[in-house]
């Protein structure tokens, strides 16, 4: 069965990796003319990594990730509101993960390349639409070097290719433009001292719009010495569309100086994040409303071009992953394309629709919200509440992660619905 892919961001080459495990020839196309390790700090639940994992891909994983073991949740002043372990320290099989964005694609560019040949990702080729044939279904690009149309014919196309998808597009065209609620983030990567004990992510303040976020995503060099940091702040400017400079706009080290200045952290230095990063941009937070179905004959959604969701629970990356596998094992069980399209979409989708609409109640960041609402750290069950619930939502308990194996394909794979 042959595959067409749009998109080569992390869901559509780990989408790419996941189908050729299953035996299957995907295709990966990429409007960008190159794909190049940008961006920022990203999170890999565990289970996510679990799904890594059962793509060979442990060790290249460890090599470039960091593997936080607390999350702390702290006041504006920097104390403790509640705090939780992570991964291995929580008791999962697998770790959690903290990486640079860019690391992390090139990791899987790499393996999809080595894996599937030189040509398995093409880039500088714009989608623009597509149809159904007697057989399969034809993806209509642009090439932007030459401006020549580009066609390409399969079995199967899945749009991968992020929040504005060009698929998407074709298959909701009244939808229009994603949903903010009024809150930008300003993201940096700096190089900074050892941040608490050097394993800790750490969310400070409350509601949206007033929090500061950090966490490391490599060890130091040397003992002691200074490591990346990834850090968040989070602000408002009022109206809730995008800015007019659209997102990714850069962001002044004055603007982040004095954005940072009224936080008064006793762990960390926000003057020096601002002053050592070499790249600071401003992203709207955006979400699009949950769809009431991702599968259209041969065309299918995954990761943000299907469920792109406020970045509360740092959970929109491992979702993808987890799409992938389970659209890799769906196909894998029906000769039909079509019925294996629907049974990923049942599958799926009323999980990551569930986790979008948390996000837009806060996720587990409610525990924060709560918290600065009433002065004080909500009772320790309250809390715990409402984390185990969120996890519950992605099948993503302790209990829930261990008892279950990765959706490898495998001859006689029993019915996991």
């Amino acid at each position: 069965m042959k595959v067409t892919v749009v998109g080569g961001g992390i869901a559509g080459l780990t989408c790419a990796l996941s189908l050729h495990a299953a035996g299957f020839e995907p295709r990966v196309y990429e409007a960008a003319r190159t794909i190049e390790a940008v961006g920022v700090g990203i999170n890999l639940l565990p289970h996510a990594v679990r799904e890594l994992s059962g793509l060979g891909l442990d060790r290249e994983l460890d090599s470039v990730a960091l593997p936080p073991a607390r999350l702390s949740y702290r006041d504006r002043a920097g104390e403790v509101v509640w705090e939780e372990p992570l991964g291995r320290a929580a008791g999962y099989r697998w770790p959690q993960y903290s990486v640079h964005r860019g690391a992390l694609q090139m990791l899987l560019l790499s393996a999809v390349r080595g894996r599937l040949g030189p040509d398995a990702v093409r880039t500088g080729l714009l989608f623009q639409r597509y149809e159904e044939t007697s057989g399969g279904v034809r993806a209509h690009f642009l090439d932007r070097s030459s401006g020549l149309p580009v066609t390409d014919d399969a079995d199967v196309l899945v749009g991968a290719d992020g929040i504005d998808s060009s698929v998407r597009a074709r298959l909701f065209p009244r939808e229009g433009p994603p949903k903010g609620n009024g809150v930008h983030m300003w993201r940096g990567v700096a190089s900074h001292p050892q941040l608490l004990d050097g394993r800790s992510i750490v969310v400070a303040g409350g509601t949206p719009g007033a929090k500061f976020v950090a966490y490391p995503i490599e060890d130091p060099a040397t003992a002691g010495g200074d490591a990346l940091v990834n850090w968040v702040l989070e602000v408002r400017h009022g109206p809730s569309a995008p800015p007019a400079e659209g997102p990714g706009r850069r962001v002044t080290e004055a603007e982040a100086r004095a954005g940072l200045s009224p936080w008064r952290l006793p762990w960390i230095d926000v003057t020096a994040l601002a002053e050592r990063s070499s790249a600071i941009f401003e992203y709207p937070m955006l979400d699009r409303d949950p769809l009431t179905r991702w599968s259209f004959g041969r065309v299918t959604l995954l990761g943000d071009a299907a469920h792109p969701m406020y970045p509360m629970g740092m959970n929109g990356g491992s979702q993808s992953v987890v799409d992938t596998r389970v659209l890799a094992w769906c196909l894998a069980r029906d000769d039909d394309p079509v019925t294996a399209l629907r049974r990923y979409d049942r599958m799926r989708r009323p999980v990551v629709n569930a986790i979008v609409l948390a996000n837009r109640n806060l996720g587990p960041e409610e525990i924060i919200a709560r918290a600065e609402e009433h002065g004080a750290a909500l009772p320790a069950g309250r809390a715990r509440s409402i984390a185990t619930h969120y996890k519950k939502l992605g099948g993503a308990t302790v209990a829930q992660v261990n008892a279950d194996s990765s959706w490898t394909v495998r001859a006689t794979a029993t019915d996991r619905e």
